[in-house]
């Protein structure tokens, strides 16, 4: 599933508006290291660190189908928050000239749905795994996601002002109602 969403990703990264702000490379770094790693973490090989190859959950039928299940909800959902984005989509943190503030679609229950949809992949993807290396993974994947929510919000209130503000009291950062 994970490299049909990547596929899918790097097809769809074509067609989008010019760029007008882009974050730093040391950011853009700073972002993807922790995510480059959380996927090696899920990937079906050994990991040279003791333990973190342990299960911390037993082998079930039905947590590998439950954990597939998430795993794909959660990809699904962040190609339809890609899709409703449209040519405002950029896989840096960027301002586009002519950016449009999208508030509807899965942007209705969070403001950051492509982010939302990849973290709930990552849980899917560590139930199904059942090892603390995905427990690892979802960690560093969470943590890479804030920082680059927290990068985003600053650039959407620069561009949006009020607009996005009176947006962001309505709806939640990643967690529908939540958070």
């Amino acid at each position: 599933m994970w490299l049909g969403w990547a596929l899918y990703w790097w097809a769809a990264a074509r067609d989008v508006k010019a760029t007008r702000w882009r974050e730093s490379p040391l950011s853009r770094a700073a972002n993807t290291a922790p995510l480059i790693l959380a996927f090696l973490l899920l990937s079906p090989s050994r990991m040279p660190i003791a333990g973190i190859g342990e299960r911390f959950l037993p082998r079930a039928a039905w947590l590998l189908w439950c954990g597939t299940m998430l795993t794909a909800v959660g990809l699904l959902f962040a190609i339809l928050a890609r899709r409703q984005l449209g040519r405002n989509w950029s896989g840096t943190v960027t301002i586009k000239v002519d950016h449009a503030l999208v508030t509807n679609g899965p942007y209705r229950l969070a403001r950051h749905p492509i982010y939302s949809g990849l973290l709930l992949g990552f849980v899917g993807t560590a139930l199904a795994i059942g090892e603390w290396r995905a427990v690892a993974a979802v960690a560093l994947a969470a943590a890479a996601i804030w920082r680059r929510v927290v990068i985003e919000e600053r650039g959407m209130r620069g561009q949006f002002g009020a607009a996005y503000e009176a947006y962001a009291r309505r709806v939640a950062a990643l967690i529908p109602f939540l958070l």
